[in-house]
């Protein structure tokens, strides 16, 4: 799953009718959210680290900085090599497409296919949001429960055109928060990510079958984000869906299950 989010992202039904189609779902906790590891004992203040970016104070940005996006690439080895699975086909969004990429680079042995969705490259030229995403992703929402289920809704500001869904929202923020509150991990697991720089060279040598799957309606990651990955990796396949933003809408799940499906039934 992506930046700040529990597996919860990963609808249960999607999930579900993934595994009816034949395939044996995992979905995790990334560390520092959900029910995973928290490192309590390495806070990151994030202005600091976001001065320190900014100056071009990388040393001290890693510094700042108590894992990196390779280490959350082992996290999800280290669930393959706990279910005893040598190799896995991995999908990730987001935040999660980055680490799914991650893996597929560092520990190609394993990884059978990569899908990478509404996600990047990690340079800076492409997947940038735009400054009213931006702002929703970095204001955080309230503490408490009331607050930070209603604050969901501004969410909308990425979602699809067509399909966003407020409710949906809510509900998932909800479930969420009484799952597993727990803000303290953003800061890090944005640390780790902002810190892994541009992957480009990496996915141009990238010797894995790649889909990428981006949603054209997407303001927090750019469509071109996408674009350039499928650009970069030698072979990658390209889906870019209308009506879809930087979410999974009900509506789009047969598109996306056909897309998962035929890439993993192809490289099974």
């Amino acid at each position: 799953m992506g930046f700040g989010a529990q597996m919860l992202g990963w609808d249960a039904e999607f999930c579900t009718l993934l595994a009816a189609r034949g395939r044996y779902v995992i979905r995790y906790d990334n560390r520092d959210c959900g029910l995973s590891a928290k490192l309590e004992d390495h806070p990151v203040d994030l202005m600091d680290f976001i001065t320190a970016v900014t100056s071009g104070d990388l040393d001290r940005a890693r510094a700042i900085a108590p894992y990196s996006l390779r280490d959350m690439a082992q996290d999800g080895i280290g669930v393959l090599d706990a279910l005893g699975i040598e190799q896995a086909h991995v999908v990730g969004s987001s935040m999660g497409g980055m680490i799914a990429q991650k893996m597929a680079i560092e520990f190609p042995r394993r990884v059978l296919s990569l899908t990478s969705m509404m996600s990047s490259t990690g340079e800076q030229d492409y997947g940038q949001p735009t400054p009213e995403a931006q702002q929703v992703l970095f204001s955080g929402r309230p503490a408490d429960r009331d607050g930070y289920v209603a604050g969901a809704e501004r969410e909308l500001v990425w979602a699809s055109r067509r399909y966003g869904d407020a409710a949906q929202l809510r509900a998932l923020a909800a479930a969420s928060y009484d799952r597993a509150y727990y803000p303290a991990g953003v800061p890090r697991q944005l640390a780790a990510m902002i810190l892994d720089g541009s992957r480009a060279e990496a996915l141009k040598d990238l010797d894995v079958p790649t889909l990428v799957i981006h949603g054209l309606d997407d303001t927090l990651i750019d469509p071109s984000g996408g674009r350039r990955t499928a650009e970069l990796v030698p072979g990658a396949q390209l889906l870019l869906l209308e009506d879809m933003g930087h979410d999974r809408p009900p509506a789009l799940w047969p598109v996306l299950l056909d897309a998962i499906t035929g890439h993993t039934t192809r490289r099974a």
